[in-house]
């Protein structure tokens, strides 16, 4: 919901960080897998129940992913821009997404459900189907969402930074994860329904 206004605000203070790391030894390919690792290691944080560590290896991931991108588009009149990146990024994005979800479950988990954080999961499972098969039926039917991403994503109620305020917020309220969780994955399977009656109908 909030995706259009943040990257638009965002875009030129992260073009700017582009132009800094822009090196030949930074490729936005290499920018991705720094923010999986960044991901993955924020996810085994909070497993652990180091929030804060947990918090900035999230907030970091997040800023490789966003600077692959930016790379990317500025490398664009040196050379096309490669499928492979886009693809590399949208699974990264997924492996980090859900492997958080994961870690903040574990990391709260004593004494407490898992439920709502599998709900989530879910959520995400069920939005990731919806995009990712719209993204690829519209290509085939010349019906493509041209904002600038690699693939054609359908707005939603819950995009990328409602994800990373929500999972920024287990990490500063861990006492409240389970209950921030529940509320989350109400949003984000509310999200999920959305995009399907959205992308049936942008398909029919």
């Amino acid at each position: 919901m909030l995706d259009t206004v943040a990257r638009r605000a965002m875009r030129t203070p992260v073009d700017r960080l582009a132009a800094v790391v822009d090196r030949s030894a930074v490729t936005p390919n290499r920018l991705t897998l720094l923010g999986l690792v960044l991901g993955v290691s924020a996810a085994v944080s909070a497993a652990g129940a180091h929030w804060w560590l947990a918090l900035v290896l999230w907030l970091a991931s997040r800023v490789a992913d966003g600077l692959d991108g930016a790379l990317a588009r500025r490398r664009a009149t040196e050379a096309p821009p490669q499928a492979a990146g886009g693809f590399l990024d949208i699974t990264a994005d997924f492996i980090v997404y859900g492997a958080f979800v994961i870690g903040v479950g574990v990391g709260v988990g004593s004494g407490q459900s898992l439920l709502p954080f599998m709900f989530v999961l879910l959520g995400y499972y069920v939005n990731g189907s919806a995009f990712l098969a719209y993204s690829s039926i519209a290509e085939r039917t010349g019906r493509q969402i041209d904002d600038g991403r690699s693939l054609s994503f359908l707005g939603g109620i819950a995009e990328g930074t409602e994800t990373i305020a929500v999972h920024s917020l287990w990490c500063l309220m861990p006492g409240a994860a389970d209950a921030i969780a529940w509320a989350w994955a109400c949003v984000v399977l509310a999200s999920a329904v959305a995009r399907l009656v959205v992308g049936y109908r942008a398909l029919a």
